[in-house]
């Protein structure tokens, strides 16, 4: 009995603690959102929380002081001194609070609290960040200003169309190197294996220069062909790594059976072992496509930060170097580069914990 409530104590702890873990990870994303859609104004002077229901501080009636009243002295409101600096900032008697309304002319604004809920939401943030047209931005004096969107959707289909083959190639490739190396016997295949899971070690930013040099004596240099050819480069040595570890555990039996039946080794690797991995392509391909999605280094080397050619990195590094005081453009653009990780890891998401534990197990 009393093992058992222990046991039930454990897991009670270990949930309240997944609990926290996932707030503190939820909570950025949450804010992250609804600034998204709220205008720039509100942005820049309210936290985000402040869409939900709240208490604040309202305008009430004035109290006129002696125009000739000397703010370096105590100053006497209602019977109670304070001070210049007090006043400036704000100070609490009885629930309301005395602030300075127009401290030249000598009034105090008493304010006081009352709930208020005023969620002002806009579209107007992802047109803006989308479109790349010029915009006007109402500022908090009531000043316009006319500024130019990002373009960001011109940005969102070139990283597209490179995540997708820089994702497909690699894993198709290192699917037919692990069952090689996994099920063929040839010379030299232990010692090819062990340099290639030696390439897990190397940093990629070594090869960066060496790799520039032969593009540009090719032509290959600024082309979607040169930046496919490098993610899958760099990112074979693990994704080949992680699908040995899933292929090799497959039954032996299983082969076995298709050689006596006169299967080819093109058509057990077509047959059967693709759809018998299809929990470890899904997993490893979510990995490698976030890292070619969010990847900045690689894609500003070999593709160039043109705008036509610009990915969802380097936009978003953009405007937070020339607008670092756009939060409505850059949630809005942080946002929409999410989009597209998010959807893939949701829908392939069944397959990602059967994939991780292939080749965990025998049997």
């Amino acid at each position: 009995m009393a093992l058992k409530k222990k046991r039930k104590g454990n897991k009670t702890l270990v949930n309240i603690v997944l609990g926290v873990i996932c707030l503190i990870w939820l909570l950025p994303t949450l804010g992250l959102f609804i600034s998204s859609f709220r205008p720039a104004t509100d942005i820049l002077h309210t936290g985000w929380w402040k869409v939900f229901p709240h208490q604040e501080w309202s305008a009430g009636e004035t109290i006129q002081l002696n125009k000739e009243v000397d703010l370096r002295e105590p100053i006497e409101v209602n019977g109670t001194t304070y001070t210049d600096d007090q006043l400036k900032v704000g100070v609490t008697v009885d629930g309301n609070r005395l602030l300075w309304e127009n401290r030249r002319a000598r009034t105090i604004n008493v304010q006081e609290q009352a709930w208020a809920f005023k969620p002002t939401l806009t579209l107007e943030n992802y047109k803006n960040v989308l479109s790349g047209k010029e915009y006007k931005l109402k500022e908090a004096d009531g000043s316009e200003t006319v500024q130019k969107g990002s373009g960001l959707s011109q940005a969102f289909w070139n990283t597209l169309t490179i995540a997708v083959p820089a994702t497909v190639i690699p894993v198709l490739i290192a699917s037919f190197a692990a069952y090689a190396f996994a099920w063929l016997r040839f010379p030299g295949r232990k010692t090819l294996f062990v340099m290639i899971i030696a390439m897990l070690v190397i940093p990629l930013q070594v090869a960066l220069i060496p790799v520039l040099k032969d593009y540009t004596s090719l032509g290959l240099n600024g082309s979607y062909l040169g930046i496919w050819l490098a993610h899958t480069a760099f990112g074979l040595p693990l994704v080949t790594y992680f699908m040995y570890n899933f292929i090799s555990q497959l039954p032996k039996d299983l082969f076995e059976s298709a050689f006596m039946d006169g299967a080819s080794h093109f058509t057990i690797f077509a047959k059967l072992i693709l759809p018998l991995s299809v929990p470890a392509l899904a997993s490893i391909g979510i990995f490698q496509f976030l890292w070619v999605w969010n990847d900045y280094l690689v894609s500003l080397i070999f593709i160039g930060n043109q705008p036509g050619v610009q990915v969802m990195s380097m936009k978003i590094a953009d405007l937070v170097g020339s607008r670092g005081n756009d939060w409505h453009l850059l949630t809005s653009a942080a946002f929409i580069s999410m989009l597209m990780p998010l959807a893939i890891f949701f829908l392939l998401q069944k397959y990602f914990v059967r994939g991780l534990m292939g080749g965990s197990i025998k049997g």
